[in-house]
């Protein structure tokens, strides 16, 4: 499956959960996002909080995009990316 980076800018600083937060709107993400195959992996967001970087695996960028668009999230730029540790070559 191809995994994307999906970079992200906020108009407003994002909201990040915190523990003890109703699990629903992650769950909502996870949810929207299985509708167009796509699966979220992992996330960074810079400290301002107004941008953020996304790992997710699906077949097309188009499917990101359309899984973006239904959780009300923006998208500035998708590319496509291979895994890449110190350890050897995890997706390449």
């Amino acid at each position: 499956m191809p995994r994307y980076l999906v970079e992200r800018t906020f108009t407003d600083q994002l909201n990040l959960p915190v523990p003890g937060q109703d699990p629903s709107v992650r769950l909502q993400f996870i949810e929207n996002n299985a509708l167009d195959g796509v699966t979220w992996v992992f996330s960074y967001v810079v400290p301002e909080h107004n941008k953020s970087y996304c790992i997710c695996e699906a077949d097309t960028p188009e499917a990101v995009r359309r899984a973006a668009r239904r959780n009300q999230l923006p998208i500035d730029r998708i590319v496509e990316v291979l895994g890449l540790d110190p350890y050897g070559f995890s997706s390449v």
